[in-house]
């Protein structure tokens, strides 16, 4: 039996270990200081019969990952596109598995139901898109994609008289999609996941800018017009935060019935920022978009963001009903709009965000963090045997390194990179992930945390400039 002082011990105890933790983080190696064989020989322990005491495993478990959390949480974590966590968003999150509710129905966490409204319509709002377009709070933008693409499947084939939901799509006529060469993988998982296999994507060739050109598009378009049409889009080009020209091309799409969906994993958040949102002009237009949560908006993993201009087609391809679920005659019920039938209540996490920036802090945390990526990016590809690759647009950039001997090749440059990708990350001091661009072994820079700030930048340049000088 559980009682009341046992919860607070170990959460007291928790709350100590938590604190120190992102109290450290300026101090603490940006990565990982200890071995996959370390980590396991801590880790593997003997399944216990009895079990043991919670305060215990708390103890061993943060004694035991030691060195092998990556910190980022912090301001000089640049190797993917990773937020932190704000500090209402984070508190909001303990709450959320404090309360532990199923966040599926109504009737089974009332308060979270409404909370997720709230966030819905907030985020309609601070991104610009169409007030009317139905939403789901999921796990990231991977599933924002199947629940957007099954909307997309319901539409398209309704349209061709082919009940997807109920027959599947064994006879059902094939479903194209078209989308640039430079389209993220997580696209390909989802059109998988749903059944439409990639060999129904049709990659199409970008400009100089990584954008999709207009005209090619328009010439597959009427290879098979008539054909039920997937248009995918990108709002922000994970290597160079390229955006597709959304007022051009989605007119032109729409003029040959197809559905168009915009990865925005994290570029969909420049719509907040009064300098940046031009990079999105037209997107409103368009029938689905997605987004994170855990990048820009930075609240803990387990956020996405899913938004469809057809509710119906929304509605058709994620509801079910069973006799013991109890419906909301008033309320939104989550699972009418979710891929997931027990799910965490995300949008707490959300809702604590959204409260603790309000509309000015998020157009300022996506503003400073482009400035930061482009100080950071210019500087280190300033730098002796350092070349910029591509400059930041937003908050994505690219730089590599250079092998300095006479007559040195595309591969010895290749390999510079990531060996000094590698020496920046033994250091600790600030982590960067390597890309292939264009057929080049790049760094990718990309800034994204709230805390990351000056003091981050000066300190990361400098240790660039250091492990540069030692090579």
């Amino acid at each position: 039996m559980y009682t009341n002082s046992l919860f607070r011990n170990v959460l007291e105890k928790t709350l100590a270990h938590a604190l120190g933790y992102l109290e450290n983080l300026g101090d603490t190696p940006v990565s990982a200081t200890i071995t996959l064989v370390e980590l396991r020989s801590r880790l593997n322990r003997p399944l216990t019969e009895n079990g043991e005491d919670a305060g215990v495993v708390i103890d061993e478990l943060v004694r035991d990952v030691e060195g092998g959390v990556l910190s980022t949480a912090g301001g000089r974590f640049f190797g993917w596109v990773v937020g932190g966590s704000v500090p209402a968003a984070l508190a909001a999150d303990w709450l959320t598995s404090t309360w532990d509710q199923n966040a599926v129905l109504y009737a089974s966490g009332p308060a979270e139901a409404v909370i997720e409204e709230v966030c819905g319509e907030w985020l309609k709002e601070l991104l610009g898109l169409p007030l009317k377009a139905s939403f789901a709070l999921v796990t990231g933008t991977q599933m924002a994609h199947v629940t957007c693409l099954a909307a997309a499947r319901n539409s398209l084939l309704a349209k061709m008289n082919w009940d997807v939901e109920r027959k599947g799509l064994s006879g059902a006529p094939q479903i194209r999609i078209l989308s640039s060469s430079e389209h993220h993988g997580s696209c390909d998982r989802a059109v998988r996941l749903l059944g439409l296999g990639t060999d129904s994507i049709v990659d199409l060739p970008v400009d100089d800018q990584g954008c999709l050109i207009p005209n090619s598009l328009l010439k597959s378009l009427r290879e098979q017009a008539g054909a039920p049409t997937i248009v995918l889009l990108q709002a922000g080009d994970l290597n160079t935060g390229a955006y597709d020209p959304f007022s051009e091309i989605i007119p032109m799409a729409h003029s040959y019935n197809a559905w168009v969906h915009v990865d925005g994993a994290f570029g969909l958040w420049a719509a907040a920022s009064p300098v940046y949102r031009h990079f999105l002009n037209g997107v409103e237009m368009a029938d689905s978009w997605s987004t994170d949560g855990h990048k820009w908006l930075n609240v803990p993993y387990d956020c996405g963001f899913a938004f469809v201009s057809d509710s119906r087609a929304h509605y058709n391809s994620m509801s079910y009903r069973t006799s013991y679920l109890t419906r909301a005659e008033d309320a939104r019920d989550q699972i009418d709009w979710t891929p997931e039938w027990s799910r965490r209540g995300r949008g707490v996490a959300t809702y604590a965000a959204i409260r603790q920036l309000g509309r000015s802090g998020i157009a300022d945390l996506v503003e400073r963090t482009c400035r930061y990526a482009h100080a950071l990016v210019t500087r280190i590809g300033a730098l002796k045997g350092a070349e910029m690759v591509w400059e930041p647009q937003i908050n994505q950039g690219l730089v590599r390194f250079l092998d300095s001997k006479p007559g040195a090749t595309q591969t010895d440059h290749d390999r510079r990179t990531d060996e000094v990708i590698a020496a920046l990350q033994k250091t600790g001091e600030a982590f960067f992930g390597g890309t292939t661009w264009r057929g080049k072994r790049c760094m990718r820079v990309s800034v994204c945390n709230w805390q990351t700030g000056d003091e981050d930048v000066e300190r990361t340049v400098a240790v660039v400039k250091r492990v540069l000088e030692n090579f």
